[in-house]
């Protein structure tokens, strides 16, 4: 398995039509996407996906809500067996009752994705560390009460944003983390992000912290040209040391 190998969150280019970001994203050397909005036309997303020749390893679904059937289909209909549960609120992490209410509805999400040959993630914000319990980081905590079928797709400008080191962060976790979302920028709530490589994140430290984790590049906002945002950080990381 290349864990050198890219992939992008769809939800970067939500403004663009996937008909035209996913030849775009192959033209520029990107070897996988994340989407975010699977229920909406799997089986147009799995020929696109052949088409261009890109992989999805995997996808953000709501399954703490409703629709888990749907899901599943649709995971079945990409060739997909990894779903992330892309955030709880706030307020799910506000104290240790909180967070093992969350964990327990993530154990038992796990529990209904075995049944459909399925994996489970769970990807933070930056209220699960800022947010203490016991001296820990919400995160932390939440990490120690998941089933080992559970693992953290950390976003790691989100975690330096609610105030963690980010690359002690991921070696405390350890192989729990599977996924990164890969993302620079000034690290604070309302500025807009910038290409990896360009803001105040340690990007070399945050990667080396986490060998094992497949790197997904995410720019939930830009103030500049996203495409050249995307393409700035796809040249960045591959230029790294391997």
């Amino acid at each position: 398995m290349d864990m050198s190998a890219l992939a992008v969150q769809l939800y970067s280019l939500r403004e663009h039509p996937v008909t035209e970001s996913l030849p775009r994203l192959a033209e520029l050397g990107y070897q996988a996407v994340e989407p975010f909005a699977i229920l909406d036309d799997p089986e147009g997303l799995r020929a696109l996906l052949d088409r261009t020749g890109l992989r999805v390893w995997s996808a953000h679904a709501a399954l703490l809500g409703g629709r888990r059937d749907d899901y599943a289909e649709a995971a079945r209909v990409l060739g997909l067996d990894t779903l992330v549960v892309p955030l709880a609120a706030p307020e799910e992490f506000a104290g240790r009752e909180a967070v093992e209410r969350t964990a327990q509805a993530l154990n038992d999400c796990a529990a209904w994705a075995a049944g459909h040959g399925l994996r489970v993630g769970y990807h933070n914000h930056h209220w699960e560390l800022s947010s203490q319990v016991d001296g820990r980081s919400a995160l932390e905590v939440l990490a120690d009460l998941l089933v080992p079928e559970v693992f953290l797709e950390v976003d790691v400008y989100w975690a330096a944003v609610g105030g963690a080191d980010v690359p002690a962060l991921l070696r405390g976790l350890g192989d729990r983390v599977r996924f990164l979302h890969v993302k620079d920028g000034p690290a604070t709530v309302e500025d807009p992000m910038t290409a990896v490589g360009s803001g105040v994140l340690p990007i070399p430290e945050i990667l080396a912290a986490a060998p094992q984790a497949r790197r997904v590049v995410e720019l939930d906002r830009c103030a500049g040209d996203m495409w050249q945002a995307i393409a700035d950080s796809h040249a960045y990381l591959e230029g790294l040391p391997a």
